[in-house]
């Protein structure tokens, strides 16, 4: 006869062996998790793209689009935060000096972000606008940024363009014009230094007579090709069906090259034999948020305020500051050096 306690223990095993079964089964029909997960090349997602806005239009009189040029297609990934809007308004000043180019912007976000379309529209490029949320699996997770924003654009691409030069810059890099001049010649996969990487403040291949030999990285991870992301460009001609990056951190760029087949003698070195740097890794300091302590509504209708209302409208749809009437920090405004008006109670 089987004892009372061991019979409840009995019952409760099997609970849980049954419940982590069908916990199983759904998220794998959920595309949440699938045996093919363990695949470092493909990871099944719980997401949708959205191709928000597509322009082939160059409105720039001021750059000459010789068509005898290669079209780069610059992939940007980005993500909402306080910072993005700058980040964006400085890289595109930088790019629309840059003939026959095509900015493609994978935003993670489910929306397509309006204040992302109209810095992609005040620059007269040709673009790609393209929300690209990252995979429900990594919401809370440490997970690789960008990847999901990267895997949009080669979507993209893949289905839309047959030939030119891809390239992954990110938002917050810093890039010499000559670089564009350069990386259009690439005829399968181009190398070149990238500043301000890691604990060598450099990471690069190493070159004799025009050929690779090895690379210069402070975390190699056993990588075949341990580079930066900005250190790299493609002839889509190079681009295979198969090409993909994973949803792994820190391997993103060595097993999208190695997907490619890549061979070390293929690699072309640009910026004269990888003794120059023509981009760098910079990094914005990280702002928190603010939330005022505003009744914006209230502030708009005394007239003497109207444009300052304005301002802090702003403010808060570039996502820099949050307005609310009731929780914030309270601010102040000042006038010689010695009144104080409490912004909240006005």
């Amino acid at each position: 006869m089987i004892k009372p306690f061991r019979l409840v223990k009995n019952i409760f095993g099997m609970a849980i062996f049954f419940g982590a079964v069908w916990m199983l089964l759904t998220w794998s029909n959920a595309g949440i998790f699938s045996l093919h997960s363990f695949n470092q090349i493909s990871i099944p997602l719980a997401v949708k793209n959205t191709v928000c806005y597509v322009n082939y239009n160059d409105d720039r009189p001021h750059v000459n689009n010789s068509e005898n040029l290669k079209m780069i297609y610059y992939v940007t990934p980005t993500y909402p935060r306080p910072e993005q809007v700058p980040e964006l308004m400085r890289l595109a000043h930088t790019l629309m000096h840059v003939p026959r180019l095509h900015w493609i912007v994978a935003d993670d976000q489910a929306v397509c972000s309006d204040r992302v379309l109209k810095i992609l529209r005040q620059t007269g490029l040709p673009f790609t606008h393209i929300s690209s949320p990252k995979p429900f699996i990594y919401k809370t997770s440490n997970f690789p940024r960008g990847v999901a924003n990267r895997r949009a654009a080669l979507e993209w691409l893949h289905e839309n363009v047959s030939n030119g030069i891809l390239y992954f810059g990110d938002d917050d890099n810093a890039v010499d014009l000559q670089l564009f001049d350069e990386i259009r010649t690439t005829k399968k996969v181009s190398m070149f230094p990238v500043g301000l990487i890691g604990n060598y403040g450099v990471s690069t291949p190493i070159v004799k007579d025009g050929k690779v030999l090895g690379f210069f990285d402070s975390w190699p991870a056993s990588r075949t090709f341990p580079v930066d992301m900005a250190g790299f460009a493609v002839n889509l001609d190079f681009l295979k069906d198969s090409a993909n990056m994973p949803f792994i951190a820190g391997h993103e760029e060595d097993k999208f090259l190695v997907s490619l087949d890549l061979d070390i003698d293929d690699i072309e070195p640009l910026a004269s034999n990888c003794t120059k740097i023509l981009v760098w890794h910079t990094k914005t300091v990280k702002q928190k948020k603010a939330t005022l302590k505003i009744n914006i509504n209230k502030l708009g209708s005394v007239a003497k305020y109207h444009n300052f209302a304005n301002l802090l409208r702003e403010i808060s749809t570039l996502g820099l500051a949050d307005l609310d009437s009731e929780n914030g920090i309270k601010s102040f405004i000042t006038r010689n050096r010695k009144t104080y008006e409490t912004v909240s109670d006005i």
